[in-house]
C-alpha cells in the first residue's frame, strides 16, 4: 500500500488568522536541510508517519518540494530518504491548479493522474489539503484498488484525528488483504 503525502498545507499549515505553534529542531539537521518553514512542522508527525509505515505502507512525497522533501523535510520528522512523485510538465496535462487540461476534466487537481499511475492499481492513501469531490468521483472510478483520499484542512495541517482517520483505513485495508492487524501501539 502506497501512502501518497504532501507538504505545503499537510505537514505546515499555512491561511490561519491565528499565529502558528513554532517547534524547535528536534534533532540536529544536516547541512543544507534549513528552510524558514519546517518549524510549523510537528516533530511527533514523524513517529506517527513511521507507525503509518509499519502498518505496511510505503510514504512517498507527493509535493511540489520534490527532493527538498528529503533534504528538509524528513531529516526534520527523523524519516529516512523517500520516494518522491516526479510531477509531468504542465504541457502533458499534468500541472496548472484546478484548469481542464488535455485529458482532465475540470476540477480534477492535477496530481491526481499522475498518483493514480504510480499506484498502478495498488491501494493507496492520498494525504493532501487540496482533495476534491470531483478527486475522489475520478479515483472511484478509474482506479481498480482501494483508495482513501483524505483532505487536511491547510489552516491546522495534519491532527490527530488525521492520524487516527489514516490508521484507522489502513487497518481495515490490512483485515480485508488478509494481513490481520498490524503492530499494536503501546498504551
Amino acid at each position: 500500500m502506497l501512502l501518497f503525502l504532501d507538504v505545503d498545507g499537510t505537514l505546515i499549515p499555512f491561511g490561519a488568522s491565528r499565529p502558528y505553534k513554532l517547534y524547535e529542531p528536534p534533532r540536529p539537521l544536516p547541512q543544507g536541510a534549513e528552510h524558514p518553514l519546517l518549524a510549523r512542522i510537528d516533530p511527533a508527525f514523524g513517529p506517527r508517519l513511521t507507525r503509518l509505515a509499519a502498518l505496511g505502507c510505503e510514504l512517498v512525497w507527493a509535493t511540489t518540494w520534490l527532493d527538498e522533501a528529503n533534504t528538509s523535510v524528513a531529516p526534520w520528522l527523523g524519516l529516512p530518504s523517500l520516494p518522491v512523485m516526479d510531477w509531468p510538465d504542465e504541457d502533458d496535462g499534468g500541472g496548472g491548479g484546478g484548469q481542464a487540461g488535455p485529458g482532465r476534466p475540470r476540477g480534477l487537481h492535477w496530481k491526481t493522474r499522475p498518483l493514480v499511475a504510480w499506484a498502478a492499481g495498488r491501494p493507496f492513501v492520498w494525504v493532501d489539503d487540496e482533495i476534491s469531490e470531483t478527486d475522489r468521483a475520478w479515483v472511484a472510478a478509474g482506479h481498480p484498488g482501494p483508495a482513501l483520499l483524505h483532505r487536511v484542512d491547510h489552516r491546522y495541517g495534519l491532527t490527530e484525528r488525521d492520524f487516527d482517520v489514516l490508521e484507522e483505513w489502513i487497518e481495515g485495508e490490512r483485515i480485508t488483504a488478509g494481513r490481520g492487524p498490524g503492530p499494536r501501539s503501546p498504551g
